[in-house]
């Protein structure tokens, strides 16, 4: 494409993913994000220090970037599940996803992402049901605040094992939430195809009437590799699913069905994560040359 990705997409970074919060100070990558014009987005998560929190929704009022907020790690980190079939540990998820919406309208977004939880085959629709439940009460919170809420879609049976889950699934569930609420919508993640068996045209074109945000990034899906599982290494990671080639197709797909759109442009944020070997900032600089790359590839 002659024209710039910013022309489309806003561009976005998964701070705590490129930045682990082990290994890199918060303030100190946050202002290094702000900084840098390449990004119109971050995706921001939990900030547990008061003072901290504070000096971050600063750091990001003077950015003019775009602010979002992934519930994720929220979930992940102490085991929650938002469609446990247990009433008491599904309210403790939509506790701690509730108040993550309080945090994200604090530092500046308009919403917060969030994943469903582990699943097992004699209770599936049960758990439909309760996560069908949670996020309906998350959209009603949300909608009090003019807020968004995102399911991301995660692998079903590989690492995560979400109950949404492929992307069938996961349109069926966006129209149940969509029928009684319309602050809802899907984010769909390139990283992800590879461990739900499914490439970038049959996850868009199923998918498409409930997408609202984009991530790209890469995984190993070659059991006994370096890597495997739901680790987002960067592109061209050795037996690793997905570089120029896979992101490119991604862009195509998103041109001819519509996604190219210069008056609301939609987040496309990366998401990959240094190995413990590995540079942060060496592996940001290089998702930035893989997307210019296959930016510059896709025909106009």
């Amino acid at each position: 494409m002659r024209e710039s990705i910013h022309k489309y997409f806003d561009m976005g970074l998964i701070q705590w993913m490129s930045y682990p919060p082990k290994d890199y100070p918060l303030l100190e990558t946050l202002t290094k994000i702000s900084r840098d014009p390449y990004f119109n987005a971050v995706e921001m998560t939990q900030v547990v220090d008061d003072d901290e929190r504070k000096k971050a929704r600063d750091i990001l009022a003077q950015s003019h970037i775009r602010v979002c907020y992934g519930a994720q790690p929220r979930l992940l980190g102490p085991g929650l599940n938002p469609n446990a079939i247990n009433e008491e540990e599904r309210l403790k998820a939509e506790k701690t996803l509730l108040e993550a919406i309080d945090e994200a309208e604090y530092l500046g977004a308009r919403g917060i992402a969030f994943l469903s939880g582990k699943w097992a085959a004699g209770t599936k629709e049960e758990a439909y049901q309760q996560l069908l439940k949670t996020t309906r009460n998350l959209c009603t919170y949300a909608a009090k605040k003019d807020m968004m809420v995102e399911l991301e879609i995660f692998d079903y049976d590989m690492d995560k094992c979400a109950l949404i889950g492929p992307a069938p699934l996961a349109a069926q569930f966006a129209a149940d939430v969509c029928l009684t609420h319309n602050n809802f919508g899907l984010i769909v993640d390139l990283s992800h195809f590879p461990t739900t068996y499914e490439t970038s045209k049959f996850v868009i074109q199923c998918t498409k009437p409930y997408i609202t945000h984009l991530h790209i990034g890469n995984n190993v899906v070659t059991e006994g590799c370096e890597a495997y599982g739901d680790l987002h290494p960067r592109f061209g990671y050795p037996n690793s699913a997905n570089d120029v080639p896979e992101l490119l197709d991604f862009f195509q797909v998103l041109k001819q069905e519509g996604f190219l759109d210069e008056k609301s442009p939609m987040v496309l944020s990366f998401e990959v994560q240094p190995r413990p070997d590995e540079d942060g900032d060496i592996i940001v600089a290089n998702t930035k040359r893989v997307i210019e790359r296959a930016w510059a590839l896709l025909e106009d």
